[in-house]
Parts: C-alpha cells; sequence; structure tokens
C-alpha cells in the first residue's frame, strides 16, 4: 500500500535516482534473515537452507548495502553485487531506463560500484547474522587479466559469502560474454574454485538468455563436470521482441517481462541439457507467483526477480511466497523441491 502511494513521487525521478532512493529507503527497514527453515516453502539447494525459494537478482543491491533488509520484507535469499575487484563508474549516464508500457527495463550500467574493499567491509559486519546472502562477482573493464580478477574476488569474498555467483553473462562490459566460450569457461572455473579455497562456499554461474543449442550443452557439461553448486538462468538480453515503450531503442541490456518467455525457455533448454542434474535459478520477469511457479515447474530450485521491484515495490516478496504456499497447496505439493521440474 505505501509503496503505490509513493510510486508516482518516484516516476518523477530518472530510473537511477529512483533506485537509489529505495536503497535510502531500504537502510531504515528493520532488519530480517532467519536461520529457521522449517516453513511449507523451505528448501536445500547446494547444501544451504533457504526459508523459502524466492530471492532478489544482482543488480538491485550492488554495493552490499541492504542485504538483511531485503531479507526482513521477505526474500529467502539476497545476491548482492556484481562486485569487482576495484571501484568503477560504470558507463556514462543516462544508463537506467524503464519501459513502463512494456513493464521492463533496459540498463546498461556496466559494473558500476565502489569495489571489493568497500564491500568487504559492509559484509563483515554482517558475520554471525542469519539468512543467506551470495556475492555476484565481476571483473573490472579495463583488466589486462578478467580470470585473474575473478579468482581475486573469490579469495576475498569466500570468507563472507553463502554462495559466490560468477557473472559472465552481462551485456554491458565489452567482451565478457566471450568467457561463456567453452575453453575460456573451463580455466575460468578452474580458478575461482581454486581460489575459493577448500570448504569454500558452493559457486553458481549465471549464464546469459542468448546462447546456441551448442553453448548450452557445453556450458551444462562444464557445469557438472566442475561440481558447480548451481546455474543461473539468465541475465539481461540483446534481443529485442516487440516493445510499446520511447525507451526501446536504448541500447543494454533488456530485462523484466519483456524477457520472461525467453528465460523461461533457455530453463528448459539447461534443464534438459543438464538432465536435472544440477540445480538452476530462475530469473528473468517474473513478477507473480504464477510465473514464478512456472519457473520451478519447469525445472527451477530457487527464483529471482529484480525489474519487478521497480513496479511492485518491496511487497512483493511476501506477495509472491504467499501466492506459492497457495499454489503449491493447489498442486498437491508437499515440499518446493517435489515440484521442481514437474511440468
Amino acid at each position: 500500500m505505501l509503496y503505490t502511494l509513493l510510486r508516482p513521487v518516484l516516476a518523477q525521478f530518472d530510473a537511477e535516482k529512483a533506485h537509489r532512493l529505495a536503497i535510502i529507503g531500504l537502510k531504515a527497514w528493520p532488519l530480517g534473515g532467519t536461520d529457521r527453515c522449517d516453513g511449507p516453502l523451505s528448501t536445500t539447494v547446494a547444501g544451504l537452507d533457504f526459508p523459502n525459494p524466492l530471492g532478489i537478482a544482482a543488480g538491485f543491491d550492488k554495493d552490499a548495502e541492504v542485504p538483511d533488509a531485503l531479507l526482513g520484507v521477505g526474500f529467502g535469499f539476497a545476491e548482492v553485487g556484481s562486485i569487482t575487484p576495484l571501484p568503477q563508474p560504470g558507463n556514462p549516464k543516462p544508463r537506467l531506463f524503464r519501459l513502463d508500457e512494456d513493464r521492463g527495463v533496459i540498463n546498461r550500467m556496466g559494473f558500476n560500484n565502489s569495489g571489493a574493499e568497500a564491500a568487504i567491509t559492509r559484509l563483515a559486519r554482517r558475520n554471525g547474522r542469519p539468512g543467506v546472502v551470495g556475492i555476484n562477482i565481476g571483473a573490472n573493464k579495463d583488466s589486462v587479466d578478467r580470470i585473474a580478477d575473478y579468482a581475486t574476488m573469490a579469495r576475498l569474498m569466500a570468507p563472507l559469502a553463502s554462495y559466490l555467483a560468477v557473472n559472465i553473462s552481462s551485456p554491458n562490459t565489452p567482451g565478457l560474454r566471450a568467457l561463456q566460450d567453452e575453453s575460456a569457461l573451463t580455466g575460468l572455473l578452474d580458478a575461482v574454485l581454486d581460489a575459493r579455497g577448500p570448504g569454500g562456499p558452493p559457486v553458481f554461474l549465471k549464464v546469459a538468455p542468448d546462447l546456441e543449442p551448442s553453448d548450452i550443452d557445453a556450458i551444462a557439461r562444464i557445469a557438472i563436470d566442475k561440481r558447480l553448486g548451481a546455474l543461473i538462468v539468465s541475465n539481461t538480453t540483446i534481443s529485442r521482441p516487440p516493445l510499446r515503450s520511447s525507451n526501446a531503442d536504448e541500447v543494454g541490456g533488456l530485462s523484466g517481462t519483456p524477457l520472461r518467455d525467453l528465460a523461461q525457455q533457455r530453463l528448459r533448454d539447461f534443464r534438459a541439457a543438464t538432465g536435472g542434474a544440477m540445480p538452476l535459478v530462475g530469473v528473468g520477469g517474473i513478477a507473480t507467483a504464477d510465473e514464478a511457479w512456472a519457473r520451478i515447474r519447469a525445472g527451477a530450485s530457487l527464483v529471482q526477480l529484480y525489474s519487478a521491484m521497480a513496479y511492485d515495490g518491496p511487497g512483493i516478496a511476501r506477495t509472491i511466497t504467499r501466492g506459492l504456499e497457495r499454489l503449491m497447496k493447489r498442486d498437491g505439493f508437499a515440499t518446493i523441491a517435489d515440484a521442481v521440474g514437474s511440468e
């Protein structure tokens, strides 16, 4: 209700300023998170216990400023970042655009963040608090050795992360998606897994939706071989379905409702390619409990959202989780795990 009243005010600001105001507002929110995972939506993925399967995707809390507040509004886990070794300003502004008529967003942020040192300081303060907080790691745009950047981030963030998410699928850092190629990906994951150290957190890999079938098969094979914790399917798309918004021609990654069908199909593709042997995190265009449930039925052990927060506010987390309870009961499933891949 409060967000419904505030949204017309936020709409007067450009998208990036409105996002900043949302972060400031969440800083005043009571801290949440729980170590109780015995409710009807609780599930275990990659050895981690989640109170519910709905998470906030990377990109919302780039600098790890409000993970506990996000848990407090009802998300089952929070993924912060992407964080790079050194601070970087990202691409020139404006770089974040609402597509209101399409309930979408286009961004070309470019991994803007305050760097590893600032994130470590913030994340160290939450040590001992309950809740699953993943850390999404990236490479600096001007790095001469991007694999070394990922290894550095894995080493620095492993002690603070519930899981590490390796982001090689952003379209806004030139050349980054080339790391999804088979030989490059193998070298990258070897470096990250080695830097993480024995007994470190599970490693998730975030992939693009703009992949050829051969790429999907190769990534699935490597992920299983390297015993990754999960695949996150998927990042924003550089494709453009029919759009109505005046911002439709902006350059960058498209997310929100226009991404939904493509992301759903890529999830099915990865479910088939992995044969159900690898947990999947479904993300892209999820804004309702029905859409989250469809992603779970298609093979997602967990789901994430981000763009829908811009349209529906933080209350969306509890709206969706309440809806998931209803849908699980309606369809006769005792646990979320039982429903995964059941379509």
